[in-house]
């Protein structure tokens, strides 16, 4: 296994990896190529560079230039253009396959003698002030550089190009990958913990421990869904939301869902953001795709997009030929009727009925009102929104079903935030201001015209004075059990302690010795 290093740092990596691929496809002996790039648009630029200059060689030079074939790889390429990495070459070409680091552990390509590393790749952070995940380039840890080395080197000597130095290497990346619990939503292990009976979150003994800030702002969103009460216990909605393998305000949904009447819409929605995103768009065919995926639309809701994919698939009996004909990914769409079937199994062992309320869509959006109301954002400008609880900037992504409705609505909730070059909502839906009041009382009131601003304290001070009541409470209940349970440890011990007999004792004594008193 050979590795070289750059001399100096790259500034591109693209345009270094396309130049160091174009040298070793001239210089070099057979053997396939495999660089690693960090996501769909970089591989995408990479790709289109590569095919660029062997044109332009092609057409410059007198010689036979030997064959390139240039594959791509990531996960929202469809599965037939996927699998071409694993065929064999003909006519005796070499294969440049351009990856993102799904190639570093999950797949192995047989034939790969030599590796291009750009030495990043994308990694999902959790902000728990914004309550946003960003999916944001970093350098790779130095056992992901070892492991992206190794690839070369599987069926033969290989060699390893790395666009980046060797003090880089040694001073400046880390060790080994941060751990994905650090730096992620921790909903669903808080949801966990607490029905495990672990009261204090804060002193749990984790093996990587997350930081504060990622515990108790996921305890406070908890309390907000309704999960946890004032002082930190599971309710009943709680204890049915840990029943479900899903992010609790997904959970919630659900379970309003049944409130509604609505279960069968919502399961749909849920079971499809629960999978990547099933439309495809290919670069080279973007209007047929945009105009294939505005079919679909909903004008007024993302989810109800969703769910109008879904029961369009389901009404063409699953078929996979007629999702290629819409530009839809049916693996994402099989994976989505699969979870719609697991959570059907678990709604039916919790003997949850499947209630519809089609064609009423606004029930429907009440329901994803009532677990997003803390992802709610107010119109600002055109396409521009800020969020209602801390004024982050929000915009419409240009491919959601609202962006082109032509009157943007006042108030939408969103699935999730994602950075990009701008805080793009995905997956939005339009709401009524009445329901983010009635919804999520803790953060949203009607203004009453006839309601001056001291009832409005008065009202804040009696509810404050309540919950600081419940935990006094709470904290007597502690000392109580507390008390009980050393008073129960104490008559254990005296049962445990042997009676005897000593001279000039009328009482038997017990064999635990007295300490000796020095002094007078």
């Amino acid at each position: 296994m050979n590795i070289l290093w750059s001399k100096s740092p790259v500034e591109d990596y693209v345009e270094g990896a396309v130049k160091q691929a174009m040298t070793i496809h001239i210089t070099s002996p057979a053997g396939d190529i495999l660089i690693f790039m960090t996501g769909q648009d970089e591989i995408e630029a990479a790709c289109y560079a590569l095919a660029e200059r062997m044109e332009q060689m092609v057409s410059s030079s007198k010689k036979a230039v030997p064959k390139l074939l240039i594959l791509p790889i990531y996960s929202q390429l469809p599965a037939d253009l996927q699998a071409k990495i694993f065929q064999k070459a003909e006519d005796g070409a070499r294969k440049c396959i351009v990856a993102t680091n799904i190639a570093e552990t999950s797949l192995t390509v047989d034939g790969i003698f030599y590796v291009i590393d750009s030495g990043y790749g994308k990694m999902k952070v959790y902000n728990p002030r914004m309550g946003m995940d960003a999916l944001q380039v970093f350098p790779v840890s130095r056992a992901a550089a070892d492991q992206r080395a190794g690839r070369a080197g599987r069926t033969g000597p290989g060699t390893c190009y790395r666009l980046y130095t060797e003090s880089a290497y040694l001073n400046e990346m880390l060790p080994s990958p941060v751990p994905e619990i650090q730096r992620t939503n921790l909903g669903n292990v808080v949801l966990l913990l607490k029905s495990l009976k672990v009261e204090n979150l804060l002193d749990f003994d984790f093996m990587d421990p997350p930081p504060q800030d990622n515990i108790l702002n996921s305890m406070y969103q908890l309390w907000v869904l309704g999960a946890l009460n004032n002082v930190g216990g599971l309710t009943d909605l709680g204890w049915k939301m840990v029943e479900f393998p899903l992010d609790p305000p997904l959970a919630k949904m659900l379970l309003m869902g049944e409130q509604l009447g609505c279960l069968e819409e919502v399961l749909t929605i849920v079971s499809m953001l629960s999978v990547p995103s099933v439309f495809f768009r290919p670069k080279d065919r973007a209007e047929e795709s945009d105009a294939a995926r505005e079919r679909f639309f909903v004008p007024e809701s993302d989810h109800l997009t969703l769910y109008n994919v879904y029961q369009q698939w389901k009404q063409h009996d699953y078929r996979g030929d007629w999702c290629n004909d819409h530009f839809l990914h049916v693996k994402g769409l099989r994976k989505a009727r699969e979870v719609r079937s697991q959570l059907l199994d678990i709604l039916k062992t919790l003997k949850i009925p499947l209630t519809s309320c089609w064609p009423d869509t606004d029930i429907v959006r009440k329901a994803i009102c009532s677990a997003y109301f803390h992802n709610s954002a107010r119109l600002k400008g055109v396409g521009e929104y800020v969020n209602c609880r801390n004024g982050m900037p929000c915009h419409l992504h240009p491919s959601s079903a609202l962006y082109g409705m032509g009157c943007t609505p006042e108030y939408v909730v969103y699935h999730e935030l994602i950075l990009t070059t701008k805080e793009y909502m995905q997956c939005a839906t339009a709401v009524e201001p009445q329901w983010l009041a009635e919804l999520g009382p803790m953060f949203f009131s009607v203004k009453d015209s006839d309601t001056s601003l001291l009832e409005h304290k008065k009202r804040q001070k009696q509810e404050k004075t309540a919950m600081e009541e419940e935990m006094e409470n709470l904290k007597k209940v502690q000392a109580e059990v507390e008390k009980e349970r050393k008073q129960k440890e104490k008559e254990k011990m005296a049962k445990h302690q042997q009676q005897i007999s000593m001279p000039g004792l009328r009482k038997g004594s017990s064999t635990f010795l007295r300490p000796k008193k020095f002094g007078l």
